[in-house]
């Protein structure tokens, strides 16, 4: 199974990224199944019916999240009934929603994990105990699991690699909307890289406008963080070929795509 992932999807800019990109990249990679993180995807702030609805349709297969779960209102009304969209799976077990999903592509089948991590975060329940349920649990039907982890730390991303190694195909680390250049298959057959990064305006700060990241950072004053509606663009993403059989990793590669750093393939 080929399986591409697209890094933190931010505001129209990222949507629409998506679109323009992703039918070139499922022919360079021949990919099978598209994962996208997308709670920043509603103008940096959650996700609604609609996006999610219009993200499917432009060929995205599995929706993840993060920190900004809730911070679009509009998921309350569609998140139990939305297959395809998961949230991190240690949230409360009172939350709506689910942190797991299982989808199936040429008689293979693959489950996706969402996790949130606990460092420089709001608390949430223990991603390490859980996940050796809900990989355990996965097994069962399949040994392909995919995991997107929502962490701020590098060390606990890290740490979360080397925990899942052998026992997930994958391991992706989101939310800092900052690629790293450290992919890699560990020694047990474990894809991993530790942030994606994130996929949309190419000339601000991490997705916001920079003027109001810049004027807290220099006054330390409260301000108003916006996503542009227009500028250059950039896709982040992470590419794992898996095997059917094994569930181990054959090759994974960094994907990103600005004017820099233009499209090939």
């Amino acid at each position: 199974m080929k399986i591409l992932f697209i890094g933190d999807i931010v505001g129209s800019i990222g949507r629409d990224t998506v679109e323009k990109y992703l039918p070139r990249l499922r022919r360079k990679y021949e990919v099978d199944v598209v994962i996208a993180n997308g709670e920043n995807a509603a103008a940096g702030r959650g996700i609604t019916e609609n996006i999610y609805q219009d993200l499917l349709q432009v060929g995205v297969d599995v929706i993840t999240m993060g920190n900004h779960t809730w911070d679009n209102r509009d998921i309350f009304n569609f998140i139990d009934e939305a297959d395809y969209l998961i949230r991190p799976a240690n949230f409360s077990q009172d939350a709506p929603g689910k942190g797991t999903v299982q989808i199936t592509k040429n008689g293979v089948t693959l489950t996706v994990i969402n996790l949130h991590g606990r460092v420089f975060l709001p608390p949430h329940e223990d991603p390490f105990a859980m996940i050796d349920e809900l990989v355990a649990e996965a097994k069962q039907t399949s040994p392909l699991v995919f995991v997107d982890f929502h962490a701020e730390a590098t060390s606990e991303k890290i740490a979360m690699g080397w925990h899942l190694d052998g026992r997930a195909s994958a391991v992706v680390g989101t939310h800092t909307h900052v690629q790293t250049a450290d992919a890699r298959i560990y020694s047990g057959g474990t894809a991993y890289i530790t942030d994606v990064g994130m996929t949309g305006p190419y000339d601000e700060i991490l997705g916001m406008k920079k003027e109001s990241v810049l004027y807290r950072f220099k006054t330390n004053m409260p301000t108003r963080f916006e996503v542009p509606k227009s500028g250059r663009e950039q896709l982040s993403g992470f590419f794992v070929e898996v095997d059917d059989k094994t569930g181990k990793a054959l090759r994974c590669e960094r994907v990103y795509i600005n004017e820099d750093y233009p499209f090939k393939g």
